[in-house]
């Protein structure tokens, strides 16, 4: 087995704070999960900047880094790395982890908690959905090609091939949740399968009366194929079974733990929770089929253009189980298949018009490589790589994805099966022997690709900088360290120092550093700043302490004090991002982690963090400026927001 990856997950591991840091690891299909103990000890600049990472967030306590198609391979070796968890858990589980779970529930709104558990429980079944997904379009296309008969045994078989797993997802949905639950994944199972055992269903569909001891009634209610009822009876199941484990005694655990789970929660799972659930799946059904009646453009609508969003803040985990709950409730699915499969498309074709429109090589390679796995229904490269960086993309990936979903909400189109949101996913849309969803979809994924990839083409001529090759060009000089400490102590050198024009017309967009209110920069309080002395830019009144990156590029000065950088961007602009004025004075009171010179940062990501509190108890503004240095000093300056802004909204367009 090639160990190729082994450097990288070493790194990975290191970076996020070690073995002993680590819980629990797992991966999807391109991002490798932690749940650490202390997120806060991750070297989150250092990991984002390895090579091989392209991105690293937090969400719904669970820590990602985003590694691409070939995590499996990486996480074989992060798993050699981590060799055995098992005392990290059992310790995560035990009196000494009690902490860790409240200070990570302190961090947690319920809503959040919800969507942790649902990903967690749907994410480890998805191969097995999708396996079969495609095992049942294989077989709708035999058919509609007329080269297997509805009446044969060779359907009846392959057909069983793909519906064993969708008969028994309540089994393989009660393994996966108890062990995010971390009880036994087998007792679990054991419980589902009593659910669906041949005497149940036998009784159910004889539709005689059923009682328990002749004292309580058992309502009659099919389980197979059901997610609601089986996760709330996991739910119960670990809360009773943690109770056996602590009462009875050590010696006889192995025998009767198990046996008075069986007893108790098979009694409530036909009796309680199993008919529970069973009617909320029913008014679940309900809302199915109102959507499908009155609203059927509204779900692939609202997919199509927000999943790149929903993915980046982990909220598509919440919604994609809607998709499978509803293929249970009627046979078809609307909610989510069709959206996020016109996104894909519209995501993998914005990625293929950048790699054609941009003239940097490293750029060209990620977007022509994430433009294939967009396609095929992988989006996290090109959306970490190429779209949140570059933005245009990702806002004409947004409008073609909304275009393609709205054609297919007016046609009603659905899918039949579950599986990938890539291009074979088309097969999974032939049904009720019919092509006519198939062709539906496609035809959406059309829209979706020349909307996306007109707009993309479009909006490169305005936000793809040419390069310029002119030896006879003046060069730019690098930033001096001395330009970046507040102009009261050195503002008459900052003035009068030289600065090379740039031989361009085209602006830099500046993105807000910080949350807070856009100011003029001649309204500042600092005289050279706000004459533009320094040159033309904008300011923002911080409320919160996370400074970010107005733009990306290179750091090319970072002072030790962490109240300035310069930032030197892909196309040769300057950019001096100053927090506070005469701030030098604190001698790097107030600031804490600064990115040191020679980073790579892009646009949103954190520089420092400063303590406004401290900086105004200090006697100094906390504004936050932003300067292009090495362009014409009268530049035009246009304000693309006003009033409040909150991280990453563009504020000011410079001319340069």
């Amino acid at each position: 087995m090639s160990t190729k990856y082994a450097p990288l997950a070493a790194d990975i591991v290191r970076l996020v704070g070690g073995k002993a840091n680590i819980i629990e690891a797992y991966h999807c299909q391109t991002r490798i999960r932690f749940v650490l103990r202390d997120e806060s000890a991750v070297a989150v600049d250092e990991l984002n900047a390895t090579d091989g990472v392209a991105k690293s967030l937090s969400n719904a306590g669970v820590f990602q880094v985003v590694v691409g198609t070939h995590v499996q391979d990486v996480f074989e070796e992060v798993e050699r790395e981590l060799g055995d968890l098992s005392t990290n858990a059992a310790a995560h589980n035990g009196a000494a982890a009690a902490a860790d779970e409240a200070s990570a529930g302190k961090k947690k709104n319920p809503g959040t908690a919800v969507i942790e558990f649902v990903a967690s429980v749907f994410q480890p079944v998805i191969p097995a959905l999708s396996g079969a997904g495609m095992v049942k379009a294989l077989l709708a296309l035999l058919v509609v090609l007329n080269l297997v008969s509805r009446e044969s045994q060779t359907y009846a078989l392959v057909n069983m091939f793909a519906d064993a797993v969708f008969y028994f997802l309540p089994v393989l949905l009660a393994f996966t949740a108890a062990q995010k639950l971390k009880i036994s994944p087998i007792l679990a199972a054991a419980v589902a399968a009593m659910m669906l055992h041949p005497v149940w269903t036998a009784m159910v569909a004889k539709k005689d009366p059923v009682s328990f001891f002749d004292v309580l009634p058992v309502p009659l209610a099919t389980y197979s194929g059901a997610v609601i009822p089986i996760i709330l009876v996991i739910l119960a199941q670990a809360y009773v079974e943690r109770f056996l484990t602590r009462v009875v005694p050590k010696s006889v655990n192995l025998v009767f733990v198990p046996m008075l789970t069986f007893l108790i929660m098979g009694t409530l799972a036909l009796v309680v929770l199993g008919p529970i659930g069973s009617i909320l799946s029913g008014y679940l059904g309900s809302f199915f089929g109102f959507l499908s009646t009155n609203a059927a453009w509204a779900p692939p609508l609202l997919i199509g253009a927000t999943l790149p969003v929903m993915v980046m803040f982990g909220l598509h985990n919440g919604v994609a189980p809607l998709g499978v709950l509803q293929l249970a409730q009627t046979g078809k699915e609307s909610i989510f298949g069709p959206g996020a499969l016109v996104s894909n498309i519209a995501m993998g074709v914005a990625s293929l018009v950048v790699a054609f429109r941009v003239r940097d090589k490293k750029t060209r390679q990620i977007a022509t490589a994430g433009g294939i796995t967009g396609l095929m229904g992988i989006t996290e490269p090109i959306l970490y790589g190429v779209a949140l960086p570059k933005r245009y993309p990702l806002i004409a990936a947004m409008i073609g994805g909304g275009a393609g979903g709205l054609y297919a909400g007016l046609t009603q189109t659905h899918r039949f099966a579950t599986g990938s949101s890539g291009l074979p996913a088309v097969l999974l849309y032939i049904g009720d022997n019919s092509l006519q969803n198939m062709i539906n979809i496609i035809i959406a994924l059309v829209i979706a690709a020349v909307v996306s990839g007109a707009l993309t083409f479009l909006l490169s001529f305005k936000f793809e900088k040419p390069t310029v090759d002119n030896p006879a060009t003046e060069a730019a000089p690098s930033l001096e360290e001395e330009a970046f400490s507040s102009s009261g102590r050195h503002g008459s050198a900052a003035a009068s120092g030289t600065t090379a024009t740039l031989v361009r017309t085209e602006t830099i967009q500046l993105a807000a550093p910080c949350a807070g209110s856009v100011v003029p920069l001649s309204q500042v309080s600092d005289p050279v700043f706000a004459s533009g002395a320094m040159g033309p830019g904008i300011a923002v009144e911080p409320s919160e302490d996370t400074i970010v990156s107005p733009v990306s590029g290179t750091i090319a000065v970072a002072m030790k004090t962490g109240h300035a950088f310069g930032i030197k961007t892909d196309d040769g602009a300057e950019v001096l991002v100053h927090v506070g004025i005469d701030t030098v004075t604190m001698q790097g009171a107030g600031f804490h982690n600064p990115l040191a010179r020679g980073a790579r940062v892009e646009a949103g990501q954190r520089l420092v963090t400063a303590d406004l509190k401290t900086i105004r108890e200090a006697g100094h503004p906390a504004t936050v400026l932003l300067v292009v240095t090495n362009g014409p000093k009268d530049a035009p300056v246009q304000p693309l927001a006003q009033g409040a802004v909150t991280p990453g909204t563009l504020i000011a367009a410079v001319g340069r």
